[in-house]
């Protein structure tokens, strides 16, 4: 081969490279393109949302999760003017995320569909069923039967010793961090496959670490929870089945793809 072919071959393979990252850079700017207009339309639905929902919506949303505190006899105060308004502010926005949740879903498979193939599609589908079920699952549960309890049980204890009166903003502040962190336990499982699928933990080595994992649940619980034994124990007990819930998946899961690549 002569000289200038070597040269032609060598400047065609320049261009060819330059013509290459220009295009990775065009999609790289095409994809930043599109993820600043979805996250556009999932800003503009929930500031939609929640003007509407603080407007029309607020005072009554804070009545109906008044309702289990006020059933005990106690009564609700605010010690700052803007107590009561922070309230149903935030109560508003929590109502609103809730609401926007399917759209911004929906934005999001939008944003990383076109990536993926048939089958990781499906799987993602399911992936993130079972991480919504499990969430609205640890909601409710959270609040259902965890939060009525530890109202009772104060109530109970303090009967007789002084009259019980909440301030609003703390108790919205306080109930919605209490069920949300539920909401976030109840993810164990997903957690749990997720790490044994990329390969950081393998099911026989949390099955070998279960005792240290159920002291940890125990500490974790009682930093999340009131100070009574009762909140307790009802965060912990479902943490220690959903783990070994998470194993058995895993167990499942990994060890079919281990054998598939063999």
């Amino acid at each position: 081969m002569s000289e200038n072919q070597q040269a032609n071959k060598f400047a065609l393979s320049g261009d060819a490279m330059q013509a290459a990252e220009q295009e990775g850079q065009g999609t790289l700017k095409e994809h930043f393109q599109e993820l600043r207009k979805r996250l556009l339309y999932c800003f503009i639905v929930v500031a939609v949302a929640f003007f509407i929902i603080a407007t029309c919506f607020a005072e009554s949303l804070v009545q109906l999760i008044s309702v289990p505190v006020k059933a005990k006899g106690i009564e609700f105060i605010y010690v700052g003017l803007a107590e009561a308004l922070t309230a149903q502010l935030q109560v508003s926005f929590i109502a609103a995320m809730m609401v926007s949740s399917p759209f911004i879903f929906y934005q999001i498979w939008g944003f990383i569909e076109p990536a993926l193939y048939d089958n990781e599609k499906k799987a993602l589908l399911v992936f993130m069923g079972c991480s919504v079920l499990l969430f609205l699952t640890g909601i409710c549960f959270g609040y259902g039967v965890v939060f009525l309890s530890a109202i009772t049980f104060f109530v109970y204890t303090g009967a007789g010793i002084a009259t019980p009166m909440l301030s609003i903003s703390q108790y919205v502040g306080f109930m919605f961090t209490f069920v949300l962190s539920f909401g976030i336990v109840f993810e164990m499982p997903i957690v749990t496959y997720v790490l044994c699928r990329i390969g950081i933990v393998t099911p026989d080595q949390l099955s070998a670490m279960r005792k240290y994992i159920i002291l940890c649940i125990f500490v974790f619980a009682a930093f999340l929870t009131p100070p009574d034994v009762l909140s307790q124990v009802l965060m912990a007990l479902p943490m220690i089945i959903l783990y070994e819930i998470g194993i058995v998946v895993a167990k499942l899961t990994c060890g079919k793809k281990t054998t598939a690549e063999a």
